[in-house]
């Protein structure tokens, strides 16, 4: 399972990065846990100062705008449905 992080207030382009990770995720059979971040503290702590801000299991991989639905897809990989890595299966 992917934990993403989505760093920013309620303003519209959270809302679209958040929506389009998700549907991203739908549309590939993964489970991801997303969290909003909205703290002035915890973005600081990510050393993000331009929001959106996207982190994937605790590494910053974009800030500043929405991001691509191709970006998404490759952060998001190939891992299959229920959080399993693939190499059991």
């Amino acid at each position: 399972m992917k934990s993403v992080k989505i760093l920013g207030s309620d303003a519209v382009g959270c809302q679209a990065a958040e929506q389009l990770i998700a549907e991203v995720a739908k549309s590939k059979g993964l489970y991801v846990e997303i969290e909003r971040v909205e703290t002035i503290k915890e973005m600081m702590s990510f050393g993000v100062l331009t929001t959106p801000g996207i982190v994937v299991d605790g590494k910053v991989v974009h800030s500043g705008s929405v991001p691509g639905r191709e970006q998404v897809e490759g952060w998001l990989g190939e891992e299959k449905a229920g959080g399993c890595c693939g190499s059991c299966c």
